[in-house]
């Protein structure tokens, strides 16, 4: 079943248990997904969304509410910070499990070594074979400079 799928029957579930918080991030979450269909519609003619483009739409999803919780945090609205902490809960149901500091070192190294890199030039292709095999399971933001380092 893929993620469209995924969420899909999650909100019918949260429909019958009369969830009301989880099932308004869950129409957000098809929300988004609608927005990047239509979005894709009137650019290029291909409006199907894979599972990458899906988890890559909820790992921004969650990047943003982080960024809230924060803000919510710092400016002392800790009952919104909590709100938007539930919502990074329900989103992050449908992403794949975050790799651990080890095995985000094991995947730069296997990258650099499959895409022949040698210096920083070749960052991008690095990052590209990086975000190809594990979107949503590491912050790519994290990652660059690890990736530069070790490339540098």
């Amino acid at each position: 079943m893929g993620l469209r799928e995924q969420v899909n029957t999650a909100l019918k579930q949260a429909m019958r248990d009369k969830d009301a918080a989880r099932l308004a991030t869950l129409r957000l979450i098809n929300a988004a997904i609608k927005d990047q269909d239509i979005a894709r519609r009137g650019a290029d003619g291909d409006t199907d969304l894979t599972d990458a483009d899906i988890l890559a739409i909820l790992g921004k999803m969650t990047k943003q509410r982080q960024e809230s919780v924060r803000a919510y945090e710092e400016g002392g609205r800790l009952d919104l910070a909590e709100r938007e902490q539930r919502e990074i809960e329900v989103i992050s149901e449908f992403l794949p499990r975050q790799l651990e500091d080890d095995e985000v070192a094991a995947a730069i190294d296997t990258a650099i070594a499959q895409t022949d890199a040698s210096s920083i030039r070749d960052m991008g292709k690095v990052m590209g074979w990086l975000k190809e095999r594990h979107t949503g399971q590491m912050d790519f933001g994290a990652v660059g400079p690890m990736v530069k380092q070790k490339l540098g």
